[in-house]
């Protein structure tokens, strides 16, 4: 609650609205309530037929409350969700804000897209589904009883016990059986979330290696695991509900009672027996999602602690660097760097390497001996266990796995330089040899691009950037001969004047190098 607080400090007129939307809904509850209680004594009186105009006045009385409940709640809606969003966008571009700072190592793909996704939304649900139906309920209840004691004080101590059975306890009793199961649940989806990706991300290479079968058995597990869990949850709000129907039942059979023996005690109008007996059906009709509330303030409760771990992590490198100016002269240097990922032990250590204007620098070295993590530790991902790094110029990065995102290729070209005109995109692509129109759909992951054309989408980004120091990773992976050479004929005219580290297995690349620096 404590974040949903400094949300509503930060959201323009966020308090005011949260109580304007609570006292809609009440009104709204409210309404329903008085409409049968109107309506009750109005053909109760009507039975005994009077003169048409000592009824007239009820009949408005029902107009009004039937046409404002709809009112009401139409604006309740309204403003709650227009609040809950509100909450919901500021939370999300802090976690935004968090991640572009950091590269929240450890993470894992599927688990941090839920939390940056479906947990933050929670706090739409806290608001939408949890405060506004108890605050209004309880206003609603305090109400109605006492205008009920007005005519028959024990008939409203019935109703307000019923209420607080109803509307209280069977949705605490509910929340507490299923506490586990609804905390358990949100972790769950991470989890399938993970599951899902990683399917979807390696289905290819699952089929040729024939383990596609143990894939789809993870998925299916994770899947029955978050189906049991959902199917507990949806147990005890079942037997919650059932309790709720038998108190909204004690609450009819009190006030008939009562109401019966007030009227035969001549101390209660007959007309007034039908609203007794009538209005705790109302009244109950406010409880009725009041379970599935207490359910989801538990699982909301969960969600916002995830976002709020992402929140609170501590950085991990520095995240998005600004953009720099350019220099004269630009150059990469490490002196006696130490390399690991934070929390790990060291992987290498002791490098000592400058590389210069026009200079190509080839990293080589056995799989796992932290040629890729050196690379994070130049672009700053991380930070460096010991030693230093010493970078003048800006920084590019072509990656083995460049990401396209499924939009057209002048939007993907931007991710180098998202203030690039469309000149400055269709002269970047021309650089590249890249022979794709701007408009160009790229499809999902780069479907629509074959490999060679990915990796010259990503080199796109660098001379759009107007990088000065070049890193690539394994720049002739998955290319055929043919392709691969063409590439890098294009990425080394690219860096004539330029520093360029090659992370590399391929001995084509190597001998196009300069110099080789051994890592293991």
């Amino acid at each position: 609650m404590d974040l949903v607080a400094r949300l509503l400090r930060a959201a323009p007129g966020g308090w005011a609205r949260i109580a304007l939307a609570v006292l809609l809904a009440a009104c709204a509850s409210f309404s329903s309530v008085a409409l049968m209680g109107v309506s009750a004594w109005l053909l109760s009186r009507a039975a005994e037929h009077p003169p048409v105009m000592y009824l007239t006045a009820a009949a408005v009385l029902v107009r009004a409350f039937g046409i404002s409940r709809g009112v009401f709640r139409y604006l309740e809606r309204l403003v709650g969700h227009d609040i809950g969003l509100r909450l919901q966008s500021a939370l999300r571009l802090d976690t935004y804000s968090t991640l572009s700072r950091t590269t929240l190592l450890g993470r894992r793909r599927g688990d941090l897209l839920t939390r940056v996704v479906a947990d933050v939304d929670a706090v739409l649900d806290l608001v939408v589904r949890v405060l506004l139906p108890f605050l209004s309920g309880l206003f609603v209840i305090l109400a109605t009883t006492v205008v009920i004691g007005v005519f028959s004080w024990p008939a409203a101590f019935a109703l307000l016990l019923s209420a607080v059975l109803a509307g209280g306890v069977a949705p605490w009793l509910a929340a507490r059986l299923s506490a586990r199961a609804d905390a358990a649940s949100v972790p769950a989806r991470g989890e399938l979330a993970n599951v899902v990706h990683e399917l979807a991300r390696t289905a290819p290479d699952l089929v040729a290696y024939e383990a596609d079968g143990a894939a789809l058995d993870r998925l299916a597990e994770a899947d029955a695991k978050l189906a049991a869990i959902d199917a507990r949850a949806a147990w005890t709000r079942g037997l919650a509900t059932a309790v709720q129907a038998l108190a909204a039942g004690v609450a009819v059979v009190a006030g008939l009672w009562f109401g019966t023996q007030a009227v035969r005690a001549g101390t209660l109008d007959h007309t007034m027996l039908a609203v007794l007996t009538l209005v705790p059906l109302a009244l109950h009709e406010v409880f009725n999602d009041f379970t599935k509330a207490a359910q989801t303030w538990t699982r909301a409760r969960v969600a916002l602690d995830r976002v709020r771990e992402v929140l609170s992590t501590d950085p991990v490198g520095s995240g998005d660097l600004p953009a720099s100016d350019p220099v004269a002269v630009p150059r990469l240097a490490v002196r006696d760097l130490t390399i690991g990922w934070p929390g790990a032990a060291p992987l290498a250590s002791g490098l000592d390497f400058t590389v210069g204007p026009g200079e190509r620098v080839a990293l080589v070295g056995p799989s796992g001996v932290g040629k890729t993590t050196l690379a994070a530790t130049v672009l700053g991902l991380i930070p460096p266990v010991a030693g230093r790094v010493e970078v003048e110029g800006r920084v590019g990065y072509l990656a083995q796995d460049t990401h396209v995102f499924s939009t057209t290729v002048s939007e993907n070209v931007r991710i180098g330089n998202r203030a690039a005109t469309e000149d400055d995109v269709a002269d970047a692509l021309a650089q590249v040899r890249l022979d794709v129109g701007p408009g160009r759909l790229v499809g999902e992951l780069g479907t629509a691009l074959s490999g060679g054309e990915q990796r010259r989408l990503g080199l796109s980004r660098l001379v759009v950037g107007d990088a000065q120091v070049l890193v690539l990773d394994e720049p002739s992976e998955h290319l055929d001969p043919g392709t691969a050479d063409a590439l890098l004929d294009d990425v080394w005219a690219q860096a004539s004047d330029k520093p360029l580290l090659v992370i590399t297995h391929d001995p084509g690349v190597v001998s196009r190098c300069d110099r080789v620096v051994q890592l293991g």
